[in-house]
């Protein structure tokens, strides 16, 4: 059974008259089927399987440098300062494998998705029967767009679980010590450990409408996807130079590692704001922009 076959694209519209808006059943089955598409390539997997691996080896590493007797480093109050605790306890290889896969690895993943989800079917040719029954562009668009969100969750969820899996299995667990030096449950931290995995989904939402757009403006999944891991470099690479401060706020990725702020006490909201915002604009306005070239792209040739 083909994949159009099995999100019953190939039916006529029995179910109501010409020119109906589609069942909300038959919405349910697109993301449905455009979920599992996704998720059951080899890609994805691959993808996935790369981000669990990260916290595996950070952990790994941080155990050998123990047992040699060496420091973890570290130091400060923020991000990948959390190496310096894992020794101490486990809970913080979660916050550390998030810190070390969000500048790249994660949005190099979603990245991919979004820039494969509409050119991918148009370079397959498939991209003409998804829009057979009566869904519209715009329930296709953002059934797509739905899907690359998943993938963030669920990519930021294997990162967190990995490292929560391996902290537990070569570090002690148990009540930590914030940033500000409080002391907190070991049911409090995974609580914000839970909360800051949501956060750094949250805040690649900016590179999926991004990518998402770019994947509208080309028929080839392999051009919309280094178009898209491009420009997250580009802007990763603008970000670090201290001449171009003027324009850096306005980057997506100018507050990803705010997430930090969460383990303060009290918490900062200002950072964690501000990137919120941010993400919500860059999904207002690639969002916008990707449903204007969808909306009008000739998909008959």
């Amino acid at each position: 059974m083909s994949r159009t076959e099995a999100a019953g694209l190939t039916e006529p519209p029995v179910r109501g008259a010409v020119g109906a808006h589609p069942h909300p059943l038959w919405t349910l089955g697109l993301l449905r089927n455009e979920l599992t598409a996704t998720f059951r390539r080899r890609r994805t997997l691959a993808l996935l399987g790369v981000l669990a691996a990260v916290p595996v080896l950070v952990g790994v590493a941080v155990r050998i440098e123990t047992r040699n007797g060496s420091s973890a480093g570290g130091g400060g109050g923020g991000g990948p300062a959390f190496i310096a605790q894992i020794t101490n306890n486990g809970l913080f290889l979660v916050f550390t494998a998030l810190a070390a896969t969000l500048p790249f690895f994660l949005p190099l993943a979603v990245g991919v998705i979004a820039g494969d989800a509409i050119a991918g079917e148009a370079g397959a040719g498939t991209l003409r029967y998804l829009l057979v029954a009566p869904a519209g562009r715009t329930r296709l668009l953002l059934t797509k767009y739905a899907t690359t969100i998943a993938f963030c969750l669920v990519a930021t969820l294997v990162v967190a679980l990995s490292a929560l899996a391996v902290g537990a299995l070569l570090f002690p667990l148990g009540d930590l010590t914030t940033i500000s030096g409080t002391r907190i449950t070991f049911t409090d931290g995974l609580g914000r450990a839970l909360l800051i995995a949501v956060v750094v989904a949250v805040s690649l939402t900016g590179i999926a409408a991004l990518g998402l757009f770019v994947s509208t403006l080309t028929d080839s999944g392999i051009a919309a996807m280094a178009t898209t891991v491009g420009l997250l470099i580009t802007v990763q690479i603008v970000d670090q130079i201290p001449q171009l401060h003027a324009v850096q706020p306005y980057l997506f990725p100018h507050y990803w590692l705010s997430f930090a702020d969460l383990m303060r006490e009290p918490v900062y909201w200002d950072g964690l704001v501000k990137n919120l915002e941010l993400q919500a604009l860059y999904v207002g306005v690639f969002g916008s922009a990707a449903w204007a070239r969808f909306t009008a792209k000739d998909i008959t040739a």
